[in-house]
């Protein structure tokens, strides 16, 4: 095999209206490119890269994907076809494409195009060449808006542990102007002391001994999406505790607080810290589930749609057919009460790789007016807004 593999920087005239993250006319795209002497080869990395991908906006960013191939007007241009990892946004019930993988095939190598060749080892002259397999795959700014939009919320930034630049922010608490040297020194101390044997473990920490109010700092720092809160104060101190607050709790007070204790700082932070990720990827995949449905039949398509909801559907690939029900559900939007008051038509995101989606699929494609008479459908497809 060989691979090329870039982070660039990437510009481009874009004539509509540009979104933070989502569309921009400067972003950064980091990029691979791979080429095989053999198709298994090339097919089983695009796979593999998608299941990195994945893993990324599962694992780091504590985001649910599916993972899919797309329809044929939805494949990269002269690609064989395309791998993505789709994310759906609750906000706006609108999908977004999170990375792709595509195999190329030997479209590409061929030599009225590049002339990528090589030594056949199959040949024992020496004098055959053969064409390389290729792949690309990408991933660009758009997973930072992907996290933004899944987890944020009226207060700012929810970061998850595992991606956030400060996983902690300790802040000293319980002192007033009468506080004797002696408490203030103490509670300088044991906050020093924290922030040492968490860095020392690994954990990305940030000591606020600023002079502004605690309850300041408080909002400060959820406002940037800090993970986690300590507040350490002369009562805590004096118990052997300290007092740990989630971010992504805001309305359960309750929830929010957890106590952890002076001799184990570091195994309390730590396990919390892996709550919060757990905590975050299992209310966005419920959140998601929610929103996703399977629709045998063309009278449930459209409502379901501007209910803000992907949906699962036969449907039978077929290019013409999927631009009209593009158009015949932008046509049954215009009057409709929409969520978000979006009105586009419906695209397809993906066919879902999982047999978990793929659930009691008829054998007809859900256009009535489906060009593809007769033609068998074997797996659903998922519909939906997107960015």
């Amino acid at each position: 095999m060989s691979c090329i593999h870039s982070t660039l920087l990437l510009f481009r005239w874009e004539v509509k209206s540009t979104l933070p993250f989502l569309r921009h006319r400067e972003y950064l795209w980091q990029e691979g490119h791979s080429a095989f002497a053999d198709k298994a080869s090339a097919e089983k990395e695009v796979l593999d890269i998608l299941d990195l991908y994945a893993g990324i906006y599962e694992e780091l960013m504590a985001v649910p994907c599916i993972r899919g191939r797309k329809t044929k007007a939805e494949t990269f241009p002269g690609a064989e076809y395309t791998a993505t990892v789709e994310v759906f946004i609750p906000a706006t019930g609108r999908s977004l494409q999170g990375g792709t993988s595509h195999h190329l095939g030997q479209r590409f190598s061929r030599k009225e195009m590049f002339d990528i060749n090589f030594q056949d080892p199959t040949d024992s002259t020496g004098e055959r060449t053969a064409y390389a397999w290729q792949n690309s795959w990408g991933l660009s700014t758009r997973s930072m808006a992907a996290l933004i939009m899944v987890h944020g919320d009226d207060r700012g930034l929810v970061l998850p542990p595992r991606l956030a630049s400060y996983q902690v922010i300790v802040v000293p608490v319980g002192l007033r102007t009468s506080s004797t040297d002696a408490d203030k020194e103490h509670v300088h101390s044991k906050c020093t002391e924290y922030c040492t044997r968490l860095t020392s473990a690994g954990v990305r920490v940030k000591l606020d001994e600023g002079d502004q109010s605690p309850g300041w700092k408080f909002n400060y720092w959820e406002m940037k999406g800090v993970p986690l809160r300590l507040e350490i104060g002369p009562r805590d101190i004096q118990k052997g505790q300290f007092v740990m607050v989630k971010r992504n709790h805001t309305l359960d007070s309750d929830a929010r607080k957890v106590v952890g204790t002076d001799d184990r700082v570091v195994e309390d932070v730590a396990r919390t810290l892996d709550e919060i990720h757990n905590e975050l990827y299992n209310v966005a995949l419920v959140d998601r589930d929610a929103h996703l449905t399977s629709v045998d039949e063309w009278r449930d398509f459209s409502p379901n749609l501007n209910a803000g909801k992907m949906v699962l559907i036969p449907f039978c690939g077929n290019s013409v057919c999927e631009e009209m029900i593009k158009n015949k559900t932008k046509e049954e939007a215009a009057e409709a009460e929409v969520m978000g008051g979006l009105t586009m038509g419906a695209k397809s995101l993906c066919v879902p790789l999982e047999d978990k989606y793929n659930v009691n699929c008829p054998a007809n494609c859900i256009n009535p007016d489906c060009p593809t008479v007769g033609k068998k459908v074997d797996r659903r497809t998922l519909f939906g807004r997107s960015y």
